[in-house]
């Protein structure tokens, strides 16, 4: 199961079939779970989400200045030379209905139950149980 999971979260065609009516890459939809999970009028920072996704501003910066681009974001003036804060726009949270369906298709192109995933999550959250 692990391996089929992993298999298909690596192969980014299992998630272009989606994600392509909402104009989204699959790195580009893991940044905007994040922003729909913080979703707040207080906004994320930029550094905040990198610890999230584990990606180095060097990665991140090119990649939210496309979906700002795209209408999804917005970037607000850095608080500090280095805490920018991204912020949802309309647009953005629009798009979090239609990803609902994203797990689903995942799940289905792994050949995995939600039962499995969610037993293959608690394992891999569990210290010592490699």
């Amino acid at each position: 199961m692990l391996s089929r999971l992993f298999g298909v979260v690596a192969d980014d065609q299992a998630h272009a079939p989606p994600l392509k009516p909402m104009g989204l890459t699959y790195p580009q939809y893991l940044v905007m779970l994040v922003l729909w999970e913080n979703d707040d009028t207080d906004g994320t920072m930029v550094s905040q989400l990198g610890e999230r996704l584990f990606l180095d501003s060097g990665t991140l910066t090119p990649l939210l200045k496309r979906m700002e681009s795209s209408g999804l974001l917005r970037r607000s003036e850095p608080v500090t030379t280095s805490a920018v804060l991204i912020y949802l726009t309309p647009a953005g949270r629009a798009l979090k209905k239609q990803a609902a369906k994203i797990p689903a298709c995942v799940m289905a192109a792994a050949q995995c139950s939600l039962t499995e995933v969610n037993a293959l999550t608690q394992e891999m959250l569990t210290p010592g149980s490699a």
